[in-house]
């Protein structure tokens, strides 16, 4: 992992910053996405090593393209990309409004299509490059309530494989995260009644990534899936 170039995106999350502090010391150089500015700033002055910080909002192409921009001329290219970004609306299907399915669709589908297309593009050009796409279990199970985040995540596993078939002739490799319920700032703002003690910590799904970052060279961890005993879907 030393002097690797690794973009996190959605870096000040539970999964992200648990990655974050997870990688630093390994001595890679880390390029941290987040919206929120003060928060990106108080996780990359607790970081040690050559840390980028980039507030970015994934939904607008535009930053998306800046981030990449930023992180070429920092580093000088991108190694690997960490998309954990992402947002939650759990209601039932008649209760969703226009803007519920706007905001999953376009944080967690076309934000992590932006941000792994643009990264694609420089990794291309070097014909090597991991990214990973934090998908959740409800991008591979439904669930009831979850109509709309469920629709967005199974977006991301559609595109990840599509791409995946397109670049892995230019050794770009994916992997795809089918975590249970991670206790973490997702579930702060969700309306259901969960014992979030039961659930994984984001340094399992850590501890997972950061696992498929270090395999050997020629592996290819295409999915991690990993729930608690709680709740499984198998």
């Amino acid at each position: 992992m030393q002097d690797k170039v690794v973009v996190v995106v959605g870096a000040t999350g539970g999964i992200g910053s648990a990655l974050t502090h997870k990688l630093a010391p390994t001595g890679v150089r880390l390029v941290l996405a987040a919206r929120d500015a003060v928060r990106l700033t108080t996780l990359t002055d607790d970081l040690p090593g050559q840390v980028l910080s980039v507030p970015t909002d994934i939904t607008n192409p535009q930053q998306v393209d800046t981030l990449i921009e930023k992180t070429i001329a920092e580093f000088g290219q991108i190694d690997i990309l960490v998309n954990a970004a992402g947002a939650g609306i759990l209601k039932p299907y008649n209760s969703l409004e226009p803007a519920d399915l706007d905001k999953m669709l376009d944080v967690n589908l076309k934000g992590s299509f932006y941000t792994t297309q643009a990264a694609a593009e420089e990794m291309q050009k070097r014909k090597s490059g991991h990214i990973c796409n934090v998908v959740g279990i409800l991008g591979k199970h439904s669930m009831g309530m979850a109509a709309a985040y469920s629709a967005s995540k199974f977006g991301v596993v559609g595109f990840s494989k599509c791409m995946a078939e397109e670049l892995k002739r230019f050794g770009i490799k994916f992997t795809l995260f089918y975590f249970g319920g991670v206790d973490s700032p997702f579930w702060d703002n969700v309306n259901l009644k969960v014992d979030r003690k039961k659930m994984l910590s984001p340094e399992t799904a850590a501890n997972a990534i950061f696992f498929a970052l270090s395999a050997e060279p020629q592996a290819v961890p295409m999915e991690i899936n990993i729930q608690p005993d709680s709740h499984l879907f198998f």
